[in-house]
């Protein structure tokens, strides 16, 4: 690459640097998303399900940094292109500079509850930005009456552009340095305000910092000794440790004290809940297992935790349920929308609007200030974060995030268990070998978890204790291993006498399906 190039490059990619420090900033003035977020936000809604199972599968929990990354190089890619092109042709430069701008603006259209202003930080942001390029690109290249002639060469362009600064090579290039580090230089000032200014506005961890839970009417039963038998799970999952999947690039931060929640729909009166109104309440403790429908057999998109909140049934029978409705429709402040089976809210003890998590505040990523929290359900029709609207409706009405892409409206968790240990590949001595891992069916509890070796007869394992059917239960199974290669196989019973089968099921509609088995090594 030429200097002038490399110059050109540096240019589009200093110019990118300035769009989205100014978008921040005016993201932060407006409470609007910054364009990368609002262009993820928008792959993310119009992405095809096959594209979004495979990079859960890929990438996990990480798939939104993943995302972002992505994003960034690709917004990297263009600008840098816009550079070098601008260098020689002005115009076709700030074209293409033009069109990113562009994809920032329809991705904040298309995002997930996309409002009139989001827009305006990409808009802003390029009508800074576009101007700063065309300056850069003028230093990077030729006196704009030759570089633009159409038949100067890079190299001439180059010799031109020190002979703009008297013939002095140093000097040509320590003018372009000079405006590149200031265009570096504020546009790192303008980020650091923007950030400190949105962190100042919606100071969600200052409003969680600053809550004190009430006490839980009923508390949850405490984890009775010998629960936890796994080698890799606690039987309460850390609030860190905790698996996090939702449609959210970035986490939103709203403070407790802006938060509403609105109930509405086919009701007899529309109720509105402040947090004020909501501490009021009747709180519960419940200790709950949750499962992702992603979760691949075997896979560890599950975690238990102790919830406090107070009673989505008894907020909706409040309200006054038409006798017609069949659905909630909960959306989340940032426009993310599930369906939840209306009748298992209303006949279960254990849906909670939830504040609480393992004894303190909601984190931020896990749906602070209140989020669902219902057993028995897969998340995506049962676990809404940062909830603050329920539409009491009915499926045949209307449609949720993940209903027209293929999913089932109605998604029980189904029984599984897992092998924890050993793992797979594992190299072990030959005696005595502890076969652990989990199980689950929350809200119907375990009867009986089965190991198999090498496809022979199947042997019971122990069941650990368990405060109750809403929770993942752990099991072990004492193994006289023999020396080679075997491999091993578990399998739950539910206490409703579902048996986990052993046919293999894709994510898609309602949850994977099939026995987890781990090969090992014996000595």
């Amino acid at each position: 690459m030429t200097p002038s190039r490399a110059r050109g490059a540096i240019a589009g990619l200093l110019s990118a640097a300035v769009l989205l420090a100014v978008a921040e900033l005016v993201a932060a003035l407006t409470r609007t998303p910054p364009p990368l977020i609002a262009v993820g936000d928008a792959v993310v809604r119009y992405s095809p399900p096959a594209v979004t199972e495979q990079a859960i599968a890929w990438f996990g929990t990480a798939d939104k940094l993943v995302l972002l990354i992505v994003t960034a190089a690709l917004v990297a890619i263009g600008a840098a292109i816009a550079g070098i092109v601008a260098v020689r042709r002005p115009l076709a430069g700030a074209a293409i500079a033009g069109g990113i701008a562009v994809l920032g603006v329809a991705g904040a259209l298309l995002s997930q509850g996309a409002r009139p202003l989001d827009p305006l930080p990409t808009i802003v942001g390029a009508a800074v930005a576009i101007p700063v390029l065309l300056r850069l690109a003028r230093r990077a290249a030729a006196p704009a009456g030759r570089a633009n002639s159409g038949g100067v060469s890079d190299a001439e362009a180059d010799a031109d552009a020190d002979a703009e600064s008297g013939g002095a090579p140093a000097r040509g290039r320590r003018t372009f340095l000079i405006l590149a580090g200031g265009a570096a230089a504020a546009a790192a000032a303008v980020a650091v305000a923007g950030r400190e200014l949105g962190a100042r506005l919606r100071n969600a961890t200052a409003s969680r910092a600053g809550i004190g839970l009430p006490a839980a009417a009923e508390t949850a039963p405490p984890v009775p000794a010998g629960a936890e038998v796994s080698p890799r799970t606690p039987f309460r999952t850390p609030n860190p440790d905790f698996y996090r999947i939702d449609t959210a690039l970035s986490v939103p931060r709203l403070p407790a004290e802006d938060w509403t929640l609105r109930i509405h729909g086919l009701v007899e009166q529309e109720i509105t809940l402040d947090w004020n109104d909501l501490l009021q309440r009747r709180m519960v403790e419940r200790e709950i297992t949750m499962v992702c429908v992603s979760n691949e057999v075997g896979g560890r998109l599950a975690g238990n935790a102790v919830w406090l909140g107070t009673s989505l049934g008894d907020l909706l029978r409040e309200a006054g349920v038409a006798p017609e409705a069949d659905m909630i429709l909960s959306t989340s402040v940032d426009g993310y929308t599930a369906s939840t089976p209306l009748g298992v809210v209303l006949n279960s003890d254990d849906a909670l609007l939830a504040i609480g998590m393992n004894g303190e505040p909601l984190p931020l990523e896990h749906g602070f200030p209140a989020r669902m929290v219902i057993a028995g359900l897969y998340g995506y029709v049962s676990a809404t974060k940062w909830v603050v609207d329920l539409k009491v409706t009915r499926f045949a009405d209307d449609d949720a995030f993940w209903t027209p892409r293929g999913y089932a409206e109605q998604a029980p968790v189904k029984v599984a268990a897992r092998i924890d240990g050993p793992e797979p590949f594992a190299k072990l001595p030959a005696g005595e070998v502890a076969v652990a891992g989990v199980s689950w069916s929350p809200g119907i509890g375990i009867e009986a978890v089965e190991v198999r070796v090498d496809s022979g007869e199947w042997a019971p394992a122990q069941l650990a204790p368990v405060p109750g059917v809403t929770t993942w239960q752990q099991w072990s199974y004492a193994w006289a291993a023999e020396p080679g290669q075997h491999r091993l196989e578990v399998r739950a019973t539910a206490a409703d006498g579902t048996t986990q089968t052993e046919e293999r099921a894709a994510i898609k509609p309602d949850g994977t399906t099939g026995w987890h088995s781990v090969v090992v090594s014996v000595t």
